[in-house]
Parts: C-alpha cells; structure tokens; sequence
C-alpha cells in the first residue's frame, strides 16, 4: 500500500477495474440456519477489481448473512452456505478457514466494529497484522500508513479502545483491518450509530482508500443515500433476494429506489407503508 493522494472523484472507478475479471463472483448461493431456515435464496453478485459495490436493504434483508456466507464467519451462528459458490480471486472459497481466507486477502469488518475494549488503539491495529509473516519493518510501515488515513487514531493510539468514541471506534476497525495488506474489505453497516458528519467521514476514507490502494469494497449498508454516492454499482436484497441492481447512478435515480430507500416519493406517495407489497414487487421484478 502507498499513501499517494488522489484527485478521483467519488463513485468512479480506476480505468483498470473495469476491464479486469471480478474479484469476488457470488454465484447463487443458499444459506441455512439450524437446518432449516433458509435466510439467502439464490443470490448473486459481482465486485469487480478495484470497485465499491453497495449491498443494500432494509434490516433483516439478508445483508450481513450475505457478507458472512463470503468470510465464512456463518459456522459460529450455526449457519452454512448449501447451494451455490463463492469464488475469491479466481479461487472457490468456501471450504477455507476465516483466517486462511484473510491471508488471502479478504477480510470483514463486523458490524457493531467489535474492538477490543481493553486494549488501545494501538494495540487493536496491531491484532489486524496477525496472520502477517513479512516482519517487523513492514507491520511497523503500514501501522504509520494507517495512522495517514486515520489521523485521530494517531492522537488517541494509547487510549483504551473502550473508551473512545463510536466513530474512533469504526476508523479503529477498518485500520485494524487495513493491517492485513487486504485486497478486499467487506464493510458491514458502517453509518450505524455514528452522526451525519462522521459518516461522511467514514466514507470519504473508504472511497480515498479504494482509489489510493485499490482496495476492493463491498458494503452492506442501510443507508442507501450515501453508499449510492459512494459506490458504483448496487444490489438491494429483500427478504433473501436480490430483487434489484444496477449501476450507484441508475438505482439513485431509479422512481422505486428513490421512494422506499431515499425517501423521496410522488404526491401522496411518500411513505413505504402507503404502497402495497405486491405492487412494489411486480414493478420491480417484471
């Protein structure tokens, strides 16, 4: 990773992303819970090399479930992907261990940030570099590198993580997770919790670092008006479905995205409650 500036504007992708073959196919994958709930159905999707793909829906839509199946982080819950394949850099996935995937170069970072509490700052950034074999010198050099990206980090290194703000807390958790040397980070709902001011923090450094390092996104996010401006395609996921995607561009503009995601609606029409489910459907899935 190198620490050069970039005059990019956010949502665009490096020329060299879209013609390179995907990093992460997602290719119609099932998850079960317990044996017998089924919470993904049939979901695909792609992020290219060097793209930020948003992951979009409203709560309990299958966001995390999604990014879990990737990391396979879903065994803890009593979860497993039964249909379908992930494949990473060419390679399928699914069979790997979390951390043999990590050293591969994909990580997740958690909802809810998950740092530990009774370290400092400093010291949860080092925990990033656990599975790292290169030495010394080279941890040291990217825990300086992450500290350029995350300058309140710097200040507050030897604080006591608990003891820190939401949103140091979430710049702590995506540095932790830059310790790794990732090619790609899944990002679960990084605005939650966190003021306007703050999200718009998070996410002008998750775009300067896709377009300085060209690390690969994908972000399951709630907030749809800020991970379409920062993203450059989408997938809305409701109830276990991909029921929509497309371009950032052409869903923000999309008259369904707009009403029940942006909140931005016709004349009597600006409440997801007003518009019956099933019409909502058929527009979108005819």
């Amino acid at each position: 990773m190198s620490a050069t500036t970039t005059t990019a504007a956010a949502g665009t992708i490096p020329a060299a992303a879209t013609a390179a073959a995907p990093i992460l196919s997602v290719n119609n994958i099932e998850v079960i819970y317990d044996h017998v709930i089924l919470v993904l159905k049939g979901v695909s999707l792609t992020v290219p090399e060097g793209g930020v793909v948003a992951l979009l829906g409203a709560n309990g839509a299958g966001k995390t479930t999604t990014l879990k199946a990737i990391s396979n982080l879903l065994g803890a819950e009593r979860g497993a992907v039964t249909k379908g394949s992930i494949v990473f850099r060419g390679e399928a996935v699914e069979a790997l261990s979390p951390n043999a995937l990590v050293r591969r170069g994909c990580i997740q970072v958690m909802e809810g940030r998950h740092c530990f509490g009774h370290l400092s700052i400093e010291e949860n950034l080092l925990t990033g570099a656990y599975t790292r074999r290169d030495g010394g010198a080279a941890i040291k050099r990217d825990l300086e590198l992450v500290y350029t990206y995350f300058p309140r980090l710097k200040v507050r290194r030897a604080s006591q993580a608990g003891y820190t703000s939401g949103g140091e807390q979430q710049m702590c958790a995506i540095g932790r997770a830059l310790m790794s040397r990732p090619k790609m980070i899944l990002l679960d709902e990084p605005s939650m919790g966190l003021a306007p001011q703050l999200v718009e923090e998070i996410f002008e450094i998750v775009h300067r670092l896709n377009a300085d390092e060209g690390v690969s996104f994908l972000l399951a996010e709630q907030n749809t008006n800020v991970a379409l401006r920062y993203a450059t395609h989408g997938y809305i996921l409701e109830n276990g479905r991909v029921v929509m995607d497309g371009p950032a561009s052409a869903l923000s503009a999309n008259e369904d995205v707009r009403e029940f995601y942006l909140g931005v609606g016709g004349e009597g029409r600006k409440s997801f409650r007003d518009v019956k489910h099933y019409k909502r459907r058929k527009r979108w899935l005819s």
